[in-house]
């Protein structure tokens, strides 16, 4: 069995605020500590449920946040960002029997996180065909278009809510819930036992069951906090200024909205 992993940290247990997920603060390396035990509890669940090769996404800011020396001898890590549309789940193809999303968290707009947001601070709400959509939905839509289903998904409270309501049979794990500025969380020990558990549990089901459907046809609606970003991204081929702050771009082929999300988001 062949899996993926792309990691964030900001739905990891505990992270609370911006300093914490920033590599140069000095509250970072506590939660860079969490983010890989996270990881490797994934790996084992994976391992135990009979993944003989697993490749994981290092995809939180720099993407240089997991610490690489106790990654299980089947894993391969890809760090760093090289550009490509897949963006979160770079490299993922085919080949791969099924997706898992560690440290994710609840989308931009939302109350359920401290550090909720949709790829960048600069967006404000995006949505597709109408829905708000997280980075979860961002790339569980990536997969499903090369064929490849998510079958795990770790993060906060209200990001695993809405999953459930995008394809209950994908399992997840909550590990945490903002209360405005704060988060009551699980401990690290508490948080990978049920990540290991939860992945070892979602491989054994049925795996295609939880692949996302995609639509036929995209919208995609980005709002900007700041009305200078939205002039700015106007200029994207096929990006059209709708209100203010507001664009929109029209797709029947999802890696067309990955492509323009690389220079509008």
């Amino acid at each position: 069995m062949k899996i993926y992993i792309s990691a964030d940290i900001e739905g990891t247990a505990g992270i609370t605020t911006w300093n914490e997920a920033e590599k140069n603060h000095p509250d970072y390396p506590e939660h860079r500590a969490e983010m890989t035990r996270e990881v490797l509890a994934a790996c084992e669940g994976a391992i135990s449920a009979g993944a003989k090769e697993i490749l994981i996404k290092d995809a939180h800011d720099s993407g240089r946040n997991i610490l690489q020396a106790d990654l299980p001898e089947c894993a391969r890590l890809v760090r760093g960002w090289s550009g490509h549309p897949l963006s979160m789940v770079q490299e993922l193809d085919k080949s791969f029997d099924a997706a898992m999303f560690v440290g994710y968290h609840s989308k931009a707009g939302d109350e359920t996180n401290p550090l909720a947001h949709t790829l960048t601070l600069r967006v404000m709400r995006m949505r597709i065909n109408g829905t708000p959509v997280s980075e979860f939905v961002l790339h569980a839509y990536a997969a499903a278009y090369v064929g490849v289903p998510v079958v795990f998904v770790s993060g906060d409270r209200q990001l695993c809510a809405d999953i459930k309501g995008w394809n209950p049979s994908i399992t997840t794990v909550a590990v945490s819930e903002g209360k405005g500025p704060s988060t009551i969380s699980l401990s690290p020990k508490a948080a990978c036992a049920r990540i290991r558990a939860g992945v070892e549990q979602a491989l054994n089901g049925n795996l295609t069951r939880s692949m996302l459907k995609l639509p036929k046809k995209f919208t995609l609606e980005v709002e900007y906090s700041n009305p200078v970003n939205a002039y700015k991204a106007s200029w994207y081929p096929g990006c059209k200024h709708i209100g203010n702050r507001t664009l929109r771009f029209e797709t029947r082929d999802y890696f067309e909205v990955l492509r323009a999300l690389k220079f509008i988001a």
